[in-house]
């Protein structure tokens, strides 16, 4: 039996299910507002929900896509005793959810988001090339035209940040100099580059699609910036097996299993590494490439 974690009505979700039931894969969907309550049955760990219920033994293989298992929590009214059984359904939960993750998955709930720094650290240790970045809470010794600012945090939306409006913090080249000091904030070194590239990774295996933003000025600092009118010129694309070892090499020190990573191909003919997204889209780019990426994860699963 399979175990997707996923959001209400998610698309990517819904598209490997209709794989899934081509299949004939047995499969389970949690969803943002189930609750799950842990039982045991013929001293078997149970978990059943007002809509799914699974003995955890069942689970062959859980693919995490988004959201998480929400398990209920009981409370006692003596505070000693809430104090104590809190912590017992504590190691019961981490029970639960460290069995899902050691069976066969395709991500995980505990390490869906990852520190964009050390990611970067962590790059370079493996000997991919990385713009040079820093941080800083002033603009006093920055390179005008030459620094791009970016999100710490690998959530770029904004919600509700206005009255019924959602907000994105796109990449932005630093134009101008601010009068005094702020938040913590993540500069980079602004490349040249000739295009962009998206990897989808999963297991050991590469697919790339180039992505020629660089033509136009809505999206040549950010290809986020779709132009819808005359989108960019996205086609497949072959990294060297030198990059793709290295990016195996990345994820297995990320425990990553499976994700997206962005490159540059710079016009200095280098290959700049810029992150990783654990839980990204990439329908778009299968569908572009013609990678069928939904097929190969129902596949696996």
């Amino acid at each position: 039996m399979i175990l997707i974690i996923s959001n209400n009505s998610e698309r990517t979700t819904v598209k490997i299910i209709k794989w899934l039931l081509k299949m004939d894969k047995k499969f389970i969907r949690v969803h943002e507002d189930e609750i799950f309550e842990i039982k045991v049955i013929n001293k078997s760990i149970f978990l059943e929900s007002n809509r799914n219920s699974f003995f955890l033994e069942d689970i062959s293989s859980v693919w995490y896509r988004r959201g998480r298992l929400k398990i209920k929590r009981l409370r006692y009214e003596n505070q000693a005793v809430n104090a104590h059984m809190n912590e017992v359904q504590h190691w019961l939960e981490d029970y639960v959810r460290k069995t899902l993750e050691s069976k066969k998955h395709i991500n995980k709930e505990s390490n869906s988001d990852i520190n964009k720094l050390l990611v970067l650290e962590q790059a370079q240790k493996i000997g991919l090339d990385v713009p040079k970045y820093f941080l800083a809470d002033h603009t006093d010794t920055i390179l005008l035209g030459d620094t791009i600012i970016k999100t710490i945090a690998g959530n770029p939306i904004l919600d509700s940040v206005d009255t019924d409006l959602n907000g994105i913090m796109y990449t932005t080249v630093v134009q101008k100099k601010e009068r005094s000091s702020f938040f913590i904030t993540f500069f980079q070194e602004k490349i040249d580059k000739n295009f962009e590239i998206r990897t989808f990774y999963l297991n050991g295996k590469c697919w790339s699609m180039a992505i020629f933003s660089q033509n136009d000025e809505q999206t040549k600092t950010d290809f986020r910036k779709y132009n819808l009118t005359k989108p960019n010129r996205n086609i497949p694309y072959q990294l060297s097996n030198e990059i793709e070892e290295k990016i195996h090499l990345l994820m297995l020190s990320l425990d990553l299993n499976c994700g997206s990573l962005d490159f540059i191909k710079g016009k200095d003919g280098r290959f700049y590494f810029l992150e990783v997204n654990t839980i990204g889209q990439f329908l778009g780019m299968s569908y572009a490439c013609n990678y069928s990426l939904d097929k190969e994860i129902a596949d696996y699963l």
